[in-house]
């Protein structure tokens, strides 16, 4: 796996009024600090990539219909460089998954509903100066291919 990336299945309890998981806890190791809160979604067939933070990590879950996330490593200093990982997460697979600084992200909507992500970052959004820098998801220098079907 990508050095300092974190996939983390989540326990769901469920009971004769629904379920219930939890996502982050301050008091695990995987927690850094609080940023915000806040839920995005991707409609089907839809690629959002690729994204990259140079401060934040991203800490996110998706809650509902299913992804297919990929990650590069184009960090210089890692020794994980020029690494992809790809996960299938959602209602299917509920993980969390923790994206450090510096690597490259997104995914595609794989199922036939609306995925819809929650995200607890660890900055808030600075709308003067975001942290976010992003390449075209088909036309870049990262070696990978979201029109296939993942293997």
């Amino acid at each position: 796996m990508i050095e300092g990336v974190k996939l983390k299945p989540l326990t769901v309890i469920p009971d004769e009024r629904g379920r219930l998981f939890e996502v982050l806890r301050c008091d695990e190791k995987l927690f850094k600090k609080f940023g915000q809160v806040y839920i995005t979604t991707t409609y089907p067939g839809i690629v959002k990539a690729w994204h990259l933070h140079k401060i934040q990590t991203d800490n996110f879950v998706c809650i509902s219909g299913m992804l297919r996330v990929a990650l590069y490593d184009d960090r210089e200093d890692s020794p994980t460089r020029g690494r992809i990982d790809e996960f299938f997460v959602g209602e299917h697979n509920l993980s969390l998954v923790v994206i450090p600084p510096g690597v490259w992200h997104g995914w595609k909507c794989v199922g036939q509903k609306e995925a819809i992500v929650l995200n607890v970052p660890t900055e808030p959004y600075n709308h003067q100066n975001p942290d976010e820098y992003r390449l075209n998801p088909y036309h870049c220098e990262i070696p990978y291919d979201w029109e296939s079907i993942g293997y």
